[in-house]
């Protein structure tokens, strides 16, 4: 949307989000300030910040374009609410602090200001996900799952640290033992009475531990079904393929989003996951670097997938006769993946 295409008549929308309030800036075609407010986060206040703008609207001009901060968080509302509508809504990202931020300042109606002035510019024109579909009920579902096996694997560091300082015939005991022999073991202990020796403390301790790990565990085993039917049920071919399974597959598919036609190309989606060489020279050198941008996780999902391929798939000449990855850089190896 470059700003030549645009009048003085038109209007162009910047929002600044936040959990308790929005504010806006609205802008003219040529990037005059024609007016700001600040509305409340509910539904209401996003119907009286549409009449605010069609209000200001004067014809023949056109409402082009809401620039919205964090489509994905606290704007997610008011960009549901606006695309239902049939407005156009863009994803604008924070200024960045060392640029824009240090030298114009920072408060939300700069920051407004600034997402209606990128979007004026044609500078943003990231589509932001819909998240009403199943790729948003699996985001949930992985949400649920990775929070369950973070708070798992620390339930066991903290049960071994404390099992360091319990005393030496305990210790001798259960320290040998395998970690699910371990959790056993300690879900087994008996505290007579009330912990208030450290003696029955470590006993109360250690077996409570132990069966929360347990209760831990059965949640991730519900969980990762239901992550495993939802990614087959979403993309059955995806998760048939050699190296990819449903961490990956969902990974990748909530990158793309529920609204995937979004993304206009498949070097589009490289970029956006992080794997597209950036040109890093000019002049008669051709050279180019890795990519650190993108989405991360997507990123490390496509590092495992290429990993595995590469080594066990049969049509890939994956490895040497001792099992090793084939040599070359890191970055040469993936591409030729």
């Amino acid at each position: 949307m470059p700003s030549m295409t645009l009048s003085r008549d038109d209007v162009i929308v910047g929002v600044d989000t936040h959990k308790d309030q929005h504010v806006a800036v609205l802008l003219d075609g040529l990037g005059g300030h024609l007016a700001d407010l600040v509305i409340p986060a509910t539904a209401t206040a996003y119907a009286k910040l549409l009449a605010f703008c069609l209000e200001i609207l004067q014809s023949p001009g056109r409402l082009v374009a809401f620039g919205v901060e964090g489509t994905g968080s606290y704007g997610r509302g008011l960009a549901g609410f606006l695309r239902k509508r049939g407005y156009e809504v863009r994803e604008v990202s924070r200024p960045p602090r060392s640029g824009v931020r240090r030298h114009a300042g920072k408060s939300d109606t700069i920051d407004a200001e600034h997402a209606a002035r990128q979007v004026a510019a044609g500078v943003v024109t990231a589509i932001p996900k819909t998240a009403d579909g199943a790729v948003e009920a699996l985001r949930l579902i992985k949400v649920a799952r990775d929070t369950a096996v973070k708070a798992q694997s620390a339930t066991m560091i903290t049960l071994k640290a404390t099992l360091v300082t319990a005393d030496d015939e305990l210790r001798g005991a259960l320290e040998p033992l395998t970690d699910h022999r371990l959790i056993e073991a300690c879900a087994a202990l008996e505290c007579v009475g009330a912990p208030t020796t450290p003696t029955k403390a470590m006993l109360h301790v250690l077996a409570s531990l132990a069966r929360r790990w347990l209760s831990l565990h059965d949640e991730v085993k519900s969980l990762g079904w239901h992550l495993k039917q939802q990614t087959k049920t979403v993309a059955p071919r995806l998760v048939e393929a050699v190296g990819i399974g449903p961490d990956t597959a969902a990974e990748m598919l909530l990158a793309a989003g529920d609204n995937n036609d979004r993304i206009r190309s498949e070097s589009a989606f490289a970029k956006l996951c992080g794997v597209s060489p950036i040109p890093a020279s000019s002049g008669k050198t051709h050279r180019h670097r890795l990519n650190r941008g993108g989405n991360r996780q997507a990123n490390a999902a496509l590092y495992r997938t290429v990993i595995v391929r590469m080594r066990w798939h049969h049509r890939l000449p994956s490895t040497t006769s001792t099992g090793a990855l084939p040599r070359g850089s890191q970055s040469e190896r993936l591409s030729a993946a």
